[in-house]
C-alpha cells in the first residue's frame, strides 16, 4: 500500500502488515494528516484478505509523542466547531483501529505520550521496550485525555487508570506493564522477537474465526459509539476554551 505521507505499510509473504508511524523527525506526533491516513489505513487493512495480522509501530526514537505542535497551534486558533470536528476525527480513527477485524499488535519503543497512549490502548496486545517512557501529559497543558479515554479505561480499568490518568506524571515500561497498558516489557534487543512471538500463533488460525472472536470480545465490553465520541469531543472542546489551557498551551508553544 502506498500514497501515504505520514505512515508506511509493509506486508510480508505471510500476511503480516507492519503499520509504521513515519514522522521520526517529529517523534511521530499526530497531526490532521496522520489521523486521516491512519483511519484510511485501518479501512484498507481490514478489507485486505491477504493481511492476517497488523503490527503497529513508530519509526525512529519514539513510538508517538502525542499531538503535533503545529496541529495544536491550529486548534488554539480554531472555533469550537472546528475543534470538535478534529477531536471527532481522532476518536473515529481510534475506533477504526479498535474494531480492525485483524489482530493488532503494538511494538512500542521510546516515548509514548498523550494520544500515543490511545494508539497503544486500541492494540489487542502491546509489547514495549524497557527503555520506553509513558505519560498522560494532557493535564499539564490544561487539557484532558478525552478522545482516548474510552479505550484507555477499557484497557487499564478505572482503578488503574486513576493512578496515572490525571496527574500527567511520566512512568516507565515496568509500571506500564503493571497498569496493563503493556502486555510485556522487554529489552530493546528482545523487542522484535517478542513481537514475533505474539504474531506467529495467529498465522495458524482461521482468519474468519480470529475476526469473529475479536468482534465477540468487543461486543461484551463497554459500548464505544457515536454518542461516546460526541461526549468526549465536547469535553475536550470545553477544556480548549478555558483560560488554563489557553495560557498553558501558549506558554508551551512559545517556550
Amino acid at each position: 500500500m502506498s500514497g501515504y505521507s505520514t505512515i508506511r505499510i509493509d506486508t510480508d509473504a505471510e500476511g503480516v502488515a507492519t503499520l509504521t508511524l513515519a514522522r521520526p523527525e517529529r517523534h511521530n506526533a499526530m497531526d490532521a494528516a496522520m489521523i486521516g491516513e491512519l483511519a484510511d489505513a485501518a479501512a484498507a487493512l481490514g478489507a485486505d484478505d491477504a493481511v492476517r495480522v497488523v503490527v503497529l509501530t513508530g519509526e525512529g526514537r519514539s513510538f508517538c509523542a502525542g499531538a503535533d505542535l503545529n496541529w495544536m497551534k491550529a486548534q488554539l486558533a480554531a472555533p469550537r466547531a472546528a475543534r470538535v470536528a478534529e477531536a471527532e476525527k481522532l476518536a473515529r480513527m481510534l475506533k477504526a483501529l479498535n474494531e480492525l477485524p485483524k489482530p493488532l499488535v503494538g511494538r512500542i519503543q521510546g516515548q509514548a505520550f498523550g494520544g500515543g497512549l490511545g494508539l497503544i490502548a486500541v492494540c489487542d496486545v502491546a509489547i514495549g521496550s524497557l527503555a520506553s517512557r509513558f505519560g498522560f501529559t494532557e493535564t499539564r497543558l490544561g487539557l484532558i485525555p478525552a478522545t482516548i479515554s474510552p479505550y484507555v479505561v477499557v484497557r487499564m480499568g478505572e482503578g488503574r487508570a486513576r493512578l496515572v490518568f490525571m496527574s500527567g506524571r511520566r512512568f516507565g515500561a515496568a509500571e506500564a506493564r503493571e497498569l496493563e497498558l503493556l502486555a510485556r516489557a522487554v529489552t530493546e534487543d528482545e523487542l522484535d522477537a517478542a513481537v514475533a512471538a505474539e504474531v506467529t500463533p495467529y498465522l495458524a488460525c482461521a482468519p474468519e474465526a480470529v475476526a469473529a472472536a475479536k468482534a465477540l470480545v468487543r461486543s461484551l465490553g463497554p459500548v464505544i459509539d457515536e454518542q461516546t465520541i460526541a461526549v468526549t469531543a465536547s469535553r475536550l472542546a470545553d477544556c480548549w476554551e478555558g483560560e488554563a489551557a489557553r495560557s498553558r498551551i501558549s506558554a508551551f508553544l512559545n517556550g
